[in-house]
């Protein structure tokens, strides 16, 4: 495998993983996201979409490259949110000031009964860890990791051509 396919291939993986990984936590684990958990979503998701673009490109195109680099972006996108969300959990920045929920009703009483049945998920609390390190953390490390290496095969391997 060369360096070009192992970055298409890995800005495809990458995000796959985590984001499987998050939504596993949340459905068989039982974790429920805070609003800064979605955040750190949604730019694994846009990877996933531009790396299977990559993929459906011709080998080694300009095109491929490009959309590869673009889904390594996203994945440095999720990790830099990341970032932020870890500092907040360590009360490193401040973070939210108001609550925020998911829920949606068509009516006010509605709204309330959803409201009272939702769990309050704060953003400035770790409900997980492995080795001290937040699901936030672990996430800024493995995109801002997978992102530098995903950048670094796909420009290294077009200055050696």
């Amino acid at each position: 495998m060369n360096r070009f396919d192992a970055g298409r291939l890995i800005a495809l993986l990458l995000p796959l993983a985590l984001l499987g990984g998050a939504l596993g936590s949340q459905y068989i684990g039982g974790l429920y996201p805070c609003e800064m958990c979605w955040w750190q979503r949604y730019p694994h998701a846009a990877a996933i979409l531009l790396a299977g673009g990559a993929f459906t490109a011709p080998a080694a195109s300009s095109r491929a490259r490009t959309l590869t680099l673009l889904a390594a972006l996203a994945i440095a996108i999720s990790g830099a949110i990341g970032v932020y969300h870890a500092g907040v959990e360590l009360q490193i920045f401040q973070g939210f000031t108001t609550c925020s929920t998911t829920a949606t009703a068509t009516s006010t009483e509605d709204l309330l009964k959803k409201l009272m049945k939702v769990p309050l998920i704060r953003c400035d609390q770790v409900q997980w860890s492995f080795l001290g390190i937040s699901l936030a953390g672990w996430n800024a490390i493995f995109s801002l990791s997978g992102a530098a290496v995903i950048a670094w095969l796909m420009l290294g391997g077009r200055r050696s051509r």
